[in-house]
């Protein structure tokens, strides 16, 4: 493909959710109104994130893979003469991947948004922010000025916000002023930072800056540099203990700001570090790459072990036979959050070794953990869909909440996300931890071999409690007795379509129904609020387009233990299947990221890019 194409390409894939954010606040064309206003903005964004990732993939098809190194698709054009900020455009081996997993992960979002749609204000501007997000998060891999990086890493903080305090659970309005207090502090200190780098070395364009390996910079304009954008990064990846509000964010937010914010917006922290910290500033990384390592396997372990205190039945729910089963405020959205504190914690780490074979690593976990991450943000979605709760004691109760046996679907896609993330081999989540350990037994010269041989060790200690965790959440969640009508509050009422969570009665029909993580009461329309209400469903709760229908009333729950809940519908089964597919491929033929991102990566730390 020649070289005017791709740029078309790369400027429409940047512009599009753009030019979408905006059209979705506009009335619908006649024609295109569909059953309903809201069906028509639903569909607007599927059809624009469509179009954004059809343009993604051809991108990706055009792009020279014979020299994955090399910056393609370059736009470059004067913005502010003054301050010599340009508006550059150009993608590469490392930012590739990324552009095509936002693209992807956005366009399942919003095709199953629209037919579980969020509760919360009105659905046109749910899509106008889901769009502008995408924009954000899309100019962020694309441009190769630090202004304009910086200025669209900022982009995607407000619609983030809007989408968990508006469409969001319980307590989402402080999870959401954390989200963005966190995040805007660290985005000044990092401004600093861009400015300094930029200023001293005499340019903003981070093509220059890269090429010039640090050239121009004194030792300790490297390390302000360094420590000021990585504060900032640092928050957004997030590096412990500069976490804490990501398992709040994540709790709060709908499913798809879930899905969004780990498989996607997490990733702008660690591409900063890659991009901007390792080829513009080396003295100063190689200073600072003990450190962040340190605090990377820190926050690996910490991670797992927070997820292994929620992953463990809470000795509140030490139930006598036949209790009803109480929740112990084991969220699972919460434990998947901690998980993500781990799992990032072996990008870092193999960001710090400062070698091919490290940073390789991270890039390849950077990917791999958005799709795997996403998949099981998508299936904890389905959970509190069916169930009104997504609290780990109230699910799993006495035995077990039984997936296998009541929804065998859904129960055998929450063990492949759950053994894909606790890096099984084969799958996509193996190779990235593995090679960033590789890097950290053999780290850059000058690196203390003996510091970060500990540092593997460590990682390595924290593979085994991933697999803890996750294997214990497996048990609870999929396995126990599909009879037995104590063990869970599976077993009882599935909640219906658009009903509130249950809640328990004197009489005890529906024991231990009400949800925590969704008791903030019901949202207009009778949605329990931030849950997750499908699009069109009938006011006795009838699933839309001929899904398997919930059970309704406390005296159905007879049936209802019987029967099950409803298993993957379709229009489930077409939002993960590209996920579970990716996570396959990615794991059996790792050279179809590896390829791109080993050139590009050898030629960065050798300084710079062409």
């Amino acid at each position: 493909m020649n070289h005017t194409a791709l740029q078309l390409l790369l400027v429409a894939v940047v512009l599009l959710p753009l030019a979408g954010s905006v059209a979705a606040l506009l009335p619908a064309p006649p024609g295109l109104k569909g059953r309903s206003p809201e069906q028509a903005v639903l569909r607007h964004g599927v059809t624009v994130t469509g179009a954004v990732l059809a343009a993604a993939v051809a991108l990706a098809a055009g792009f020279d893979h014979d020299d994955p190194a090399r910056m393609q698709a370059q736009t470059d054009i004067s913005w502010i003469p003054a301050l010599d900020i340009r508006i550059h455009l150009g993608v590469d081996g490392i930012s590739l991947p990324l552009l095509v997993l936002t693209a992807l992960l956005t366009f399942l979002c919003a095709l199953y948004s629209y037919f579980v749609m969020p509760a919360g204000p009105s659905p046109k501007a749910f899509v106008a922010l889901l769009l502008l997000l995408e924009g954000g998060t899309l100019a962020s891999f694309a441009v190769l000025d630090l202004m304009l990086f910086f200025l669209a890493f900022e982009m995607v903080l407000i619609p983030m916000y809007f989408l968990i305090n508006g469409w969001g659970g319980a307590d989402r309005e402080r999870s959401a002023w954390r989200f963005i207090l966190y995040t805007l502090l660290g985005s000044v200190v990092m401004l600093l930072g861009l400015l300094l780098l930029g200023i001293e070395g005499g340019t903003f364009d981070m093509v220059a800056l890269a090429r010039a390996d640090g050239a121009g910079l004194s030792h300790t304009t490297q390390l302000l540099a360094v420590l000021a954008i990585g504060i900032g990064l640092a928050v957004k990846t997030p590096m412990w203990p500069l976490h804490s509000w990501l398992p709040d964010a994540h709790t709060a937010a709908p499913t798809v700001g879930s899905v969004l914010l780990a498989g996607v917006l997490l990733k702008m922290g660690t591409y900063g570090f890659v991009r901007i910290v390792l080829p513009m500033a080396p003295e100063g990384a190689h200073t600072f790459a003990p450190y962040l390592a340190a605090f990377a396997v820190v926050g690996i372990i910490y991670g797992s072990l927070a997820c292994l205190a929620l992953a463990l039945p809470s000795p509140a729910t030490t139930l006598a036979k036949g209790a009803a089963p109480a929740g112990g405020g084991r969220d699972l959205k919460r434990l998947i959050a901690y998980s993500s504190v781990g799992h990032m914690g072996f990008v870092l780490l193999g960001i710090a070794t400062l070698t091919p074979t490290g940073v390789n690593g991270a890039l390849f976990a950077n990917v791999a953990h958005g799709l795997i991450t996403g998949l099981l943000f998508f299936l904890v979605g389905a959970v509190k869909d069916r169930y009104g709760s997504t609290d780990l004691d109230r699910l799993a109760g006495r035995t077990g909440a039984a997936l296998y046996g009541r929804a065998p679907r859904l129960g055998g896609l929450l063990a492949f996300g759950a053994v894909a993330s606790l890096g099984l081999p084969g799958l996509a989540g193996f190779w990235g931890e593995v090679l960033a350990m590789f890097g950290a037994y053999d780290p850059a010269a000058g690196l203390s071999r003996p510091a970060f041989r500990t540092y593997l060790a460590i990682a390595a200690f924290g593979t085994l409690l991933t697999a803890a965790y996750l294997l214990i959440v497996v048990r609870r969640v999929c396995m126990g007795d599909p009879a037995d009508r104590t063990g869970a509050v599976a077993a009882m009422t599935p909640v219906p379509a658009g009903a509130p969570p249950l809640a328990t009665t004197p009489g005890g029909a529906v024991p231990g129904g009400d949800a925590p993580g969704a008791s903030g009461g019901a949202a207009s329309g009778g949605a329990a609020s931030g849950g997750d209400t499908p699009h069109g469903a009938a006011p006795d709760g009838t699933a839309p387009h001929g899904a398997a229908p919930h059970a309704t009333g406390a005296g159905g729950s007879g049936a209802v233990a019987a029967a099950g809940p409803p298993d993957v519908r379709g229009y489930e089964l077409a939002a993960w299947t590209p996920l579970v597919a990716l996570t396959v491929l990615a794991g059996l033929w790792p050279a179809v990221l590896l390829g791109l991102t080993e050139p590009a990566v050898q030629q960065l730390l050798a300084g710079g890019v062409r």
